[in-house]
């Protein structure tokens, strides 16, 4: 069976059953080749209206059948994610220009989020309290009802599933709105794959849209709670709209994390491990290593071996063959990546390497002697650049990785894990990996940044996602009637 086999979804969106869009079609362009894929349906503020009207009748019956029934679905859609790798790696290499490498995980990790769903749904739900009455008093975990999920292009289906997969396992319908510049990936195939594992019809809608079709998901009244992944300049919008609401917004924003590279560390071990964590997906990850912070001794060798380690890697479309990067999703980023490496050079920072592209394909870029000035220390860079700055001190390395808005992810290097350890506790951070990159991510984990980078952990592990889909319901019971002085 091949997953997509029959076009049937081609100009249509799934609003509780496969229809015509009411916002028209969007094409499907690889960023590789400007080649048109596909055409998928354009969703709007109606298609929203019809699907959280549709989810809210499915998710009541979903809701009251067993945890086993629902367990079941999320194993067989685990299954299928396994069955159709290769056809979802294929499509993620087209669409998103993903090389093979995170493709793979991608789709893995998807896979993982699905088995972890389905033990979810017999996750011990409640717990018993102690009552100053003669009752049995309770606190029990119930479905929120509807969930708006709200998902990014760089990581289309992993970033979607992590929020899909619990929040169906615990009882709940999904309205999902995926970036339109990656719809077949981050949304018809999530659908087809739930589709094939025998969701009920209506629990799953699958919106590609624009900023309206967002908006509309946030205000429905029917859906209470947003997940949303994505820019902390949108995440900030969806927040304050969502508060409006009344609703809980779960925020997975941006990052600038730092690398600190202390001075006792292997450079040449450091430099692979700094290269991966900036350049790994053409550094389109909110958890790329966006600064390395770097001992003055070690400083010019890190740097060197870093330049040598980009300047080896191969750049082209990962749909025709192996490279390191593909490219950036599209000429607005391609242009923000290029303006924030020019105004750093104005800023005293120096190119030792890249700093050039050709259409969307933009060479792994290496930047010393990084000033805090220089926007590629203090923003976001969605982009292959390594910024590397030197520190003379531990103090002065935390106050560096510190002098940010964001707290998402730090990485330490160090043969002195307890060293690590004391560093840490300075640097506010969601995540943090010694002896590791920044970019780490596992179904089981808390996810989550603080700052600008998000509203905590609130993807990954059992207890996280049940705070994040569930609603806490207090019980009592009495054996008699009690007498009232009324």
């Amino acid at each position: 069976m091949t997953l997509l086999k029959d076009d049937s979804w081609q100009e249509l969106v799934l609003a509780g059953s496969w229809r015509p869009g009411s916002a028209g079609t969007l094409p499907v362009v690889s960023p590789s080749t400007g080649e048109q894929l596909a055409t998928v349906g354009a969703a709007g503020p109606q298609d929203v209206a019809t699907a959280a009207e549709t989810a809210v009748g499915a998710q009541q019956a979903w809701a009251a059948r067993s945890y086993q029934e629902r367990a079941a679905v999320l194993r067989r859609a685990g299954e299928l994610f396994g069955q159709h790798a290769e056809e979802i790696s294929s499509l993620l290499a087209a669409e998103t220009g993903t090389g093979a490498g995170i493709a793979n995980f991608q789709t893995a990790s998807s896979a993982d989020e699905c088995f972890e769903a389905a033990a979810l749904a017999s996750h011990p739900y409640g717990e018993v309290l102690r009552s100053g009455q003669p009752r049995l008093s309770l606190a029990r975990r119930i479905p929120v009802g509807v969930v708006g999920v709200i998902a990014p292009f760089n990581v289309p289906i992993l970033l979607a599933m992590r929020a899909v997969a619990p929040a169906l396992a615990l009882g709940n319908a999904v309205v999902l709105k995926p970036d339109p510049r990656t719809a077949v990936s981050g949304g018809i195939a999530i659908a087809r794959i739930f589709e094939e594992a025998g969701l009920p019809e209506g629990l799953l809608s699958v919106l590609p849209g624009g900023v309206d079709t967002g908006q509309a998901v946030v205000t429905d009244p029917r859906i209470p709670v947003i997940a949303f992944t994505g820019s902390t300049r949108a995440g900030r919008a969806i927040g304050e709209l969502a508060g409006r609401h009344l609703k809980r917004a779960h925020l997975e924003l941006g990052g600038n994390s730092a690398l600190i590279v202390l001075d006792d560390v292997d450079v040449e071990a450091a430099s692979s491990v700094g290269a991966f964590g900036s350049f790994n997906h053409q550094g389109q990850i909110c958890m790329a290593t966006s600064r390395h912070l770097v001992h003055t001794s070690v400083a010019e060798e890190y740097t060197a071996r870093l330049a040598a380690r980009a300047e080896k890697l191969t750049v082209g479309d990962p749909a025709v063959g192996p490279v390191a990067l593909g490219p950036l999703i599209d000429a607005g980023q391609r242009d923000a990546v290029h303006a924030v490496v020019t105004a750093s050079v104005e800023a005293g920072a120096r190119v030792v390497t890249g700093g050039t592209y050709d259409g969307l394909f933009y060479r792994p870029t290496v930047l010393a002697d990084v000033p805090v000035t220089a926007p590629a220390f203090a923003q976001e860079i969605f982009g292959p650049v390594a910024p590397v700055t030197p520190f003379t001190t531990e103090d002065e390395a935390v106050e560096l990785a510190r002098s940010t808005e964001y707290g998402l992810s730090l990485g330490i290097l160090t043969s002195d894990v307890g060293r690590a350890l004391r560093l840490a506790e300075r640097i506010p951070s969601g995540l943090v990996h010694i002896n590791d990159q920044t970019v780490n991510d596992e179904a089981i984990a808390p996810f989550g940044g603080v700052g600008a980078s998000g509203t905590g952990s609130r993807h990954g592990g059992a207890q996280a996602n049940l705070e994040a889909f569930t609603e806490t319901q207090w019980v009592t019971v009495r054996t008699e009637l009690p007498q009232y002085p009324f």
